[in-house]
């Protein structure tokens, strides 16, 4: 695996590469590091994607003077892409434990951390978002009185909340080689988007849920 911090640099990286060039919208970044492009890098970039695009389209949803039909519309992709989000978070702990499980990694008695890497790197990616759209905050002209000096105060804490996180995620890997602590893999198991489980579907439409 990349340090936490390389994860962070390409985060921003593909970040402001994606919102100046949409690239080929299947979540393969527009550049990377050819270096580094290994399986595990390939698989952060298109979790990040995943992030990158549900957090545009959630805008849309939020777009003043949308009608109900397109509002409607952008749930359902809302749901979709959170779906592959979270599919993929799911990949990263598995690509993970493929590499280690020839090591004789996680050692199984190790103390059991409670949050996994791949569930991590998600909410780093998330914070990059975060971090990527208040620096756009603090640059508007025609902004709001305040406006800057707020956003500036809301970037030191994303910075602090970031940098947290990504020494949380360095010292579980390290740990986790170490034999000294592990993690497993855990499925997410939404609900919403299976129609035989969520009952707003199969109560109403019976014939979806038998698909």
């Amino acid at each position: 695996m990349l340090s936490a911090d390389a994860i962070v640099n390409l985060h921003d990286q593909w970040t402001r590469d994606w919102h100046q060039t949409p690239g080929t919208g299947d979540g393969t970044p527009a550049r990377t590091n050819p270096a580094a492009d290994t399986d595990w890098v390939a698989a952060v970039a298109r979790q990040h994607r995943a992030n990158f695009d549900l957090w545009h389209i959630e805008d849309e949803a939020r777009a003043p003077g949308a009608a109900d039909a397109q509002l409607a519309q952008v749930k359902r992709r809302i749901d979709r892409t959170n779906q592959h989000r979270n599919d993929l978070a799911e990949e990263l702990d598995r690509v993970l434990l493929a590499w280690l499980q020839p090591r004789g990694l996680p050692n199984p008695e190790a103390p059991l951390n409670s949050e996994s890497p791949g569930l991590i790197v998600d909410r780093l990616s998330i914070l990059a978002l975060k971090i990527y759209h208040t620096c756009e905050e603090i640059e508007r002209a025609d902004g709001p009185a305040g406006h800057i000096a707020r956003n500036r105060q809301r970037l030191t804490i994303l910075d602090e909340q970031r940098a947290d996180l990504s020494g949380c995620l360095q010292a579980l890997w390290n740990e986790t080689l170490a034999g000294t602590r592990r993690f497993k893999f855990y499925r997410q198991l939404k609900m919403y988007n299976d129609p035989s489980l969520n009952p707003a579907i199969y109560r109403k439409f019976p014939d979806e849920a038998e698909k």
